[in-house]
């Protein structure tokens, strides 16, 4: 831990996954980037972003203007706003199907679709074959979100080839907005490269294929990203909107819920309400991962997130970090029932993935915590973080317990 430093702003240690530098007064890469969102002329932006759009109308009226990746949850409700309704294009809608799908992920979605009046592609990959690949990256990677990453990246990359239509909408970039990797005014777009660099944690499809694992061609064919002469073809483009409009979950989320009925709920490991509804395992098991491997959760990244906003200061995010990332996970029992593994063994999957930059194992199972909440805990005031987490308004509960099932396919609501 001696080498390991973090911002004296947010939470955010310089090992970040995403890569994270820190500046001569100690100040991160990620809240300097985040400083720009109150000095850019965001609608010189705009009418920047107006013009990179317009040649992409299909002027036909015979196919879509842009293809659009959502899911229940997280920031699609604010995309589809913006380009549907700001710049009025007529979008096609593209979705993985996760299978850790909640009742009310599904009935955001739908509704979603309906609000906006859009059609709506659903992908759903072979559950056998997303089942082995899961088996695999637990087991390598520490990750059981690699097909959902893979997919979600992958499939409307796919669909933009198939149906020829060229432009692709994302919301925000995680590396710009976490740590600051690029700047809004470099305008960043999607590649290749930084889906396998950092969505992907290194490995594309064929490299979970190995003659010393029980993956084959038909577990990861439909997660192969489309070769350079298809893309350059098509003209194939992603961009992303966070680089022409001030970006702002917290103030999005709640628009959205307000003008559209998005529905929010809590999470025990964060006092976010309104992302990742739509998923059992994102703010569970997946969270815990995170933890493992990285030293933080994504309270973590909710708490810097309002730091840099300013609408907390750095002591209260620390409290809520301290009071939300160990936390127990809620659903174990259906992901080990989902996979065919008992929670024994699982369990010993788990503590293969430990950073022991962060953890010491002090006995046969037990473990001690070394990250910030823990190292930054003796000679600083406690200070409460309940007002922060009062002001995210918890709309619908995720309507499942212990007994219930994965919703492995929801098109619909009624």
């Amino acid at each position: 831990m001696s080498d390991i430093q973090f911002c004296k702003r947010c939470l955010y240690p310089t090992i970040h996954p995403l890569g994270l530098t820190l500046d001569d007064e100690g100040i991160c890469s990620g809240c300097r980037v985040h400083e720009e969102k109150d000095s850019l002329d965001w609608p010189t932006r705009w009418t920047k972003l107006e013009a990179l759009v317009e040649p992409y109308r299909d002027k036909s009226g015979k196919n879509y203007d842009c293809i659009v990746p959502v899911t229940g949850s997280q920031d699609s409700y604010y995309i589809v706003y913006l380009v549907k309704e700001k710049l009025g294009l007529n979008p096609l809608l593209v979705t993985y199907n996760k299978y850790f799908n909640t009742p009310l992920g599904i009935k955001n979605l739908a509704n979603l679709r309906i609000r906006f009046n859009c059609d709506i592609l659903y992908q759903n990959v072979n559950p056998v074959s997303v089942k082995n690949i899961v088996r695999t990256t637990l087991r390598k990677l520490g990750s059981i979100y690699w097909p959902i990453l893979a997919g979600q990246t992958v499939f409307p990359v796919q669909t933009a080839v198939r149906y020829k239509v060229p432009l692709i909408i994302w919301g925000a970039h995680q590396g710009l907005e976490q740590v600051g990797m690029f700047s809004h005014e470099h305008e960043v777009e999607m590649t290749r490269r930084y889906r396998k660099d950092h969505d992907l944690m290194g490995y594309e499809a064929d490299d979970l294929l190995s003659i010393f694992d029980t993956l084959n061609e038909e577990d990861v064919w439909q997660y192969r990203y489309p070769d350079d002469q298809d893309l350059n073809d098509i003209g194939v483009r992603g961009i992303y909107l966070g680089n022409y409009v001030r970006w702002d979950p917290k103030a999005q989320h709640e628009q959205m819920t307000k003008c559209y009925d998005y529905q929010t709920s809590e999470f025990p490991r964060t006092f976010d309400c309104y992302d990742y509804v739509d998923c059992f395992n994102y703010m569970g098991l997946h969270d815990l991962l995170k933890l493992y491997k990285h030293g933080y959760s994504k309270v973590t990244d909710h708490a810097s997130r309002e730091i840099r906003f300013g609408r907390l200061t750095r002591e209260q995010g620390l409290a809520l970090v301290r009071e939300h990332e160990q936390k127990p996970i809620k659903y174990l029992e259906q992901f080990c029932d989902w996979l065919g593994v008992v929670p024994r063994a699982l369990y010993f999957m788990l503590d293969q993935h430990r950073n022991l930059d962060f953890w010491k194992q002090i006995g046969p199972t037990k473990w001690e915590f070394k990250g910030i909440s823990a190292l930054q805990k003796d000679n600083e005031v406690q200070i409460d973080g309940q007002g922060m987490k009062e002001t995210f308004v918890a709309t619908n509960s995720l309507e499942f317990n212990k007994d219930s099932k994965y919703i492995t396919i929801g098109k619909g609501w009624s």
